[in-house]
């Protein structure tokens, strides 16, 4: 059988690469190599340390756990529901109850970053105003409900609830703003020429589309929910056993003194480096939490935290390339400038609070 479809293939046919081998050169670009990488490492120079690393990032994992199995089991639930068809509803009707509502649904969307792009073209291509489309892209990176566990497993609820307020709150500021100036005649035609889907073959959002809450009636929604639970499992899972590998090496290794040098101590200074840092620096809002968490015990403010992390959340490559590819470079600089003075008023008041 082998020899007949070899005698049968087209000689200008490419040579496939072994799946294998195309498998091990995608693993070796992920998240668990870099953990792997790490723990090499420790074990090779500092060997009396390892136990230590291992010990360190094994508990902080495991107490996140429950943490974890509840927001996959949300977003899985949410994605086999069609519940994103209620986010595309908040950009119906007056303005500016668009922005209260993107503002608010922003931090309850359960997309993935790819999805961005063609939902946000989607709403502009049917007329939502640029300034809804801004709260939402403002208060979407920064919180969901994953994000929401994660923070407050890492960082209490008060940490992660904080967080929860400052991306609504910088999501009305930004849409507002945006409003503002639009009456003023800025922004008229904001928009790049029209993008195609992103390879995750997601689409714009259809409006007359129902949630179905009780989806496993449905076999197809089974399924959904079984590829959504397995798949945002295993991307939590390597992303927080990275940010507790980093956060071990950075407790152990990382002198305290050092951290409270740079962003440690009172004053807007600190909280203004954190801001400025934590853009090009950006961690995703799942590996941010555990990293900051070694951060304040090394004597980084919590409002040095905060900025740090709305910054770093408004940074996102995801969120940046789903600005840059959709909308004209006036409206890219208004979202970035939003981002970083929202950040360091955000980490000035929770400091205050």
């Amino acid at each position: 059988m082998m020899a007949d479809l070899s005698q049968n293939a087209s000689p200008a046919s490419p040579t496939p690469v072994p799946k294998a081998a195309g498998t091990s050169l995608q693993w070796l670009k992920t998240p668990w190599t870099v953990s792997v990488v790490i723990l090499i490492a420790v074990a090779v120079l500092d060997p009396g340390n390892f136990w230590a690393v291992i010990t360190f990032a094994g508990a902080a994992l495991a107490h996140t756990g429950q943490y974890i199995l509840f927001a996959v089991l949300l977003l899985a639930y949410l994605k086999a529901t069609g519940a994103e068809v209620m986010v595309a509803r908040a950009f119906e009707g007056r303005e500016t109850r668009m922005i209260f509502l993107a503002a608010v649904f922003g931090g309850l969307a359960p997309f993935c970053s790819c999805e961005v792009i063609p939902f946000i073209a989607g709403l502009l291509a049917l007329g939502a105003p640029l300034s809804a489309v801004m709260a939402f892209w403002l208060a979407s990176p920064l919180i969901d409900p994953p994000t929401l566990l994660i923070t407050a497993g890492a960082l209490g609820w008060n940490f992660a609830i904080g967080k929860a307020v400052i991306a609504v709150a910088l999501g009305l500021f930004g849409g507002f703003f945006v409003k503002t100036l639009m009456g003023r005649g800025a922004f008229s035609n904001p928009l790049k020429q029209a993008q195609s889907c992103s390879a995750c073959g997601c689409s714009a959002p259809k409006l007359d589309d129902k949630p179905h809450w009780k989806f496993w009636q449905e076999p197809a929604r089974r399924v959904k929910f079984r590829e959504e639970f397995v798949s945002n499992g295993v991307f939590l899972l390597k992303w927080l056993a990275l940010a507790y590998m980093l956060e071990a090496i950075l407790v152990n290794y990382v002198p305290a003194d050092l951290i409270a040098k740079a962003v440690g101590g009172e004053g807007v200074l600190p909280i203004a480096i954190a801001a400025l840092v934590g853009m090009p620096a950006y961690l995703n809002s799942y590996v941010a939490p555990p990293l900051l968490a070694g951060l304040m015990e090394q004597g980084m403010s919590a409002g040095a935290a905060m900025s740090f992390m709305v910054a770093g959340a408004v940074s996102s490559i995801p969120a940046m390339a789903a600005v840059w590819s959709l909308v004209k470079p006036q409206v890219f600089a208004t979202y970035l400038g939003l981002g970083v003075s929202g950040a360091i008023v955000s980490g000035i008041l929770f400091q205050l609070i």
